[in-house]
């Protein structure tokens, strides 16, 4: 995980875990309050449900981990898993913070088999820890920003199938049909892209073909082939659009980026692109070379003859 959505990714718990703190104590002392007496934790425990923001399940674990409640749920009592020994679930494995609250990493549940959290809080009487007061949640009811995560605006760069590396010097790149027509194809894609509403392409080149994501149908995406790259007929198939005010690539920057793929393919017969994409609301240009490498860069630094990435492939 990148440092950016880690950063993404720890604010959302720390919104949760301020939520949980007060009231996980306050239902951690009322079960310290009854403890041993399994009805009555069973009735503080489905009282305090509600009183724990969007938790599915609340119970009790001895210092063993081993449950000594029944489960409160919306529903009622879960009364099978008195007992359950929870010792080898992931969130038992976490150390307990000094200030006696827990928030789990997420981890796959055992029955619904989705994303789940567990926080854990000790239950004390006089400087006692009798066991654990744990609420169980869903990633789905958690009422988190979720904040739209932006990728980070540097270049990454990321090695592909060590399978593929081991043999790259055994293999040479292979004219394809794109490649002999590539000067009549790379001019069809800008199109599309200028004039037509694409503000997302994709180029395979070695086995010529295209996808495309437009701006007014951004859920699906369109497979172009060959022969409908190499006919600028095609272009009449997508209405006009003007170029979106939104989009960081400059119209006029998306030819030069063009042209840069092209540089890549025939560069070198061993190390050649063989895909690249454009996407023009991040800025961002992909690249994926023959010895599965990919890299991941701004389109300003790939229109930068000086830049380090320039350095490093020449």
């Amino acid at each position: 995980m990148t440092d950016n959505l880690k950063a993404s990714v720890a604010r959302q718990r720390l919104a949760l875990f301020n939520m949980l703190l007060e009231p996980m104590a306050y239902v951690a002392g009322r079960c310290a309050a009854v403890w041993g007496e399994r009805e009555a934790l069973d009735a503080v425990l489905l009282d305090a449900l509600g009183t724990v923001p969007h938790s599915r399940y609340l119970y009790a674990l001895d210092t063993r981990a081993v449950q000594v409640s029944s489960n409160a749920a919306v529903e009622g009592l879960i009364g099978t898993d008195f007992g359950r020994d929870r010792a080898a679930r992931p969130y038992m494995h976490e150390p307990m913070p000094a200030h006696g609250l827990l928030l789990s990493e997420a981890y796959i549940s055992l029955r619904a088999k989705r994303p789940s959290l567990t926080a854990l809080r000790r239950i004390e009487r006089d400087g006692e820890q009798l066991g654990l007061l744990g609420a169980d949640f869903d990633l789905r009811d958690l009422p988190l920003t979720r904040e739209v995560y932006r990728e980070p605006n540097r270049w990454q760069q990321l090695k592909g199938d060590p399978a593929i590396r081991g043999s790259l010097f055994e293999q040479r790149r292979v004219e394809s049909l794109m490649d002999r027509h590539i000067d009549e194809v790379l001019p069809v894609l800008e199109e599309l892209v200028t004039e037509s509403g694409v503000f997302h392409c994709k180029i395979h080149f070695s086995s010529s073909r295209a996808t495309i994501w437009l701006v007014d149908d951004p859920f699906r995406y369109r497979l172009l082939h060959f022969d409908e790259l190499a006919d600028p007929d095609v272009c009449l198939a997508y209405p006009h659009c003007a170029y979106p005010e939104q989009a960081l690539v400059a119209a006029e920057q998306v030819r030069a980026i063009l042209q840069g793929f092209r540089r890549l393919r025939y560069a070198d017969d061993i190390i050649y692109l063989r895909s690249g994409s454009l996407n023009v609301f991040n800025g961002l240009v992909a690249l994926n070379f023959s010895c599965d490498g990919s890299h991941y860069l701004p389109h300003t630094e790939f229109l930068d003859p000086a830049s380090t990435f320039w350095q490093n492939v020449s």
